[in-house]
């Protein structure tokens, strides 16, 4: 059975729902909660992929938050192990600074709904043609600029990067959130301590509304990333063998 890693940073952040279209292709996934101090997965030759999940930090918080280096790490190890990694918010920052982004705090509540554009990159993506033309939303703290090497397949109305592939084509990094819903954003807003934008209720009407074409272009990206990152082959594992105890010896 086909089974990933999904790093999670938040109580409100999880796979929503991508998790039922992963159980529908009989793939299971176990989360790694760092903000409880869970530690990271010890070996990428377990698992098939890794899912970076957002969260209400920034990579360049590490004073704050020092099991983001320690995700740097994790991260490298899954590509060296050729695993596909997948980054959404949070995890796509990660992944940027993994490529050698510039990163900046500011706007620190990157929140916003927008169309999605292909760019000549993407012209032939999967994952950009899924997207082209519909609405998502974008969620991040901070931004990234990223270094010339590596060119986004999407962008906002703005012409900002919303998302990107690694050169040697093993990981792909979504700005946007293909996982978010409105109860999700709920959680969000009713998270302990939690800074969220001051626009979040006009945010949540929004997802409210879109909801039924937000199921679809998750649907879409879901396929896409199955397609671009072969996540429905079931990568080579250690051999877990048993220890068979031999009889004791009567005579």
């Amino acid at each position: 059975m086909k089974h990933f890693a999904v790093v999670q940073h938040s109580y409100s952040e999880f796979l929503g729902i991508i998790e039922s279209q992963l159980e529908k292709r009989d793939i299971g996934f176990s989360y790694f909660r760092v903000f409880l101090s869970q530690e990271l997965p010890s070996s990428a030759l377990t698992f098939d992929a890794l899912f970076l999940l957002g969260g209400p930090m920034s990579p360049l918080e590490t004073e704050k938050y020092p099991w983001l280096e320690q995700e740097l790490q994790t991260i490298s190890a899954f590509r060296k192990a050729n695993r596909p990694v997948i980054g959404l918010g949070l995890g796509a920052l990660l992944l940027a600074q993994y490529e050698g982004a510039e990163l900046s705090l500011e706007p620190f509540h990157n929140v916003y709904f927008t169309t999605a554009h292909a760019t000549e990159a993407g012209r032939d993506d999967p994952l950009a043609q899924a997207v082209d033309g519909r609405q998502v939303i974008v969620w991040s703290t901070g931004s990234a600029k990223l270094p010339a090497h590596i060119q986004p397949l999407v962008v906002d109305d703005d012409g900002r990067w919303i998302a990107f592939r690694s050169e040697d084509g093993g990981a792909m990094a979504l700005l946007f959130r293909p996982e978010m819903k409105p109860g999700l954003i709920e959680d969000i807003l009713m998270e302990e301590d939690r800074e969220t934008p001051d626009n979040i209720g006009e945010l949540l009407t929004q997802a409210r509304e879109l909801w039924p074409e937000m199921q679809k272009t998750t649907d879409q990206v879901l396929v896409a990333l199955v397609r671009e990152l072969s996540l429905m082959s079931e990568r080579r594992k250690p051999r877990v063998f048993a220890l068979n105890v031999a009889p004791a010896d009567k005579s």
